[in-house]
């Protein structure tokens, strides 16, 4: 792990199309207000070869990764679905399976981000060369197009509209970074991605919490003089303080009241004697 002492300028996050990171970021910018965090937006197919390379510091990438030269922290998995037009039979379909697609041409991008073992449906003539392509054929009904969710919704149209596809592969969100380079700043953003608190973070101790550590378990105990931290004088033999209760009968070392106390008999009488009626002398 590297030394914070020589900090870099900013830590640089990739990111692939369909995942949001803001609320990390924002995060980050709360903890770390000193280290500025730059997105790197990259393609999906991309995003490894970014993090290998040296273009970012780690990255929010889709599974898989090579694990020989990357660690990865799987974050959470998407839905699956099948985008098509607003007006097609699917639309009647609260989810779907990819035997429903089997007489339909469905759109294989080539930036296409799920691992199959048989496309559903016809194949097209030729292969889009990105999804945002193949949302254009979708809309000119050139055939269908499965997704994770996100992708769906990142290239919404008035036109389209997408169902669950329940037996299709799915896609998940990673954090990554290279295995040589798991820098205090890497740690940091793990520390964010995974939930834990500024007090548990691994990463660097903050201003707050060094004043804090500075003031913690400081109590008011009588210091050299007698004299209480707050410039009190302490009562002899550690007796109890004004507005304290004594421990029995109520009284102060001095005989008299607990200053400020009262006592436990109930009537506030020092020596509790109890009132009654006056006996008539004989």
């Amino acid at each position: 792990m590297t030394d914070m002492q020589a900090a870099p300028s900013s830590f640089r996050l990739a990111y692939v199309p369909g995942v949001t990171p803001a609320k990390w970021v924002r995060v980050w910018g709360e903890r770390l207000p000193d280290v500025p965090l730059a997105l790197v937006a990259v393609a999906a197919a991309e995003g490894a070869g970014v993090l290998q390379d040296g273009g970012a510091d780690a990255g929010l990438v889709r599974l898989p990764v090579d694990k020989a030269v990357l660690n990865a922290i799987p974050l959470y998995t998407e839905t699956t679905v099948v985008v098509f037009p607003k007006d097609h039979w699917l639309a009647a379909a609260d989810e779907v399976t990819t035997g429903e697609l089997a007489e339909d041409i469905v759109l294989h991008p080539l930036d296409d981000t799920l691992a199959w073992e048989g496309l559903p449906g016809l194949p097209a003539f030729e292969r889009p060369a990105t999804t945002a392509d193949a949302i254009e054929l979708v809309a000119a009904g050139i055939g269908l197009l499965v997704v994770p969710q996100s992708l769906a919704r990142l290239h919404h149209r008035r036109d389209l509209t997408y169902r669950p596809l329940t037996d299709a592969p799915q896609s998940q969100i990673a954090l990554s970074w290279p295995q040589d380079r798991t820098t205090d700043l890497v740690e940091e953003f793990i520390g964010i991605v995974r939930g834990r608190t500024v007090n548990s973070s691994r990463g660097r101790t903050q201003p707050a919490d060094r004043a804090k550590d500075a003031t913690s378990g400081r109590q008011q105990r009588p210091a050299a003089g007698g004299r209480t931290q707050n410039g009190g004088k302490a009562q002899a033999g550690g007796k109890a303080q004004a507005g304290s209760r004594t421990g029995g009968a109520g009284k102060s070392a001095g005989g008299g009241k607990a200053a400020g106390g009262r006592s436990r008999t109930g009537s506030g009488s020092a020596s509790g004697a109890k009132r009654g009626k006056p006996r008539r002398r004989s």
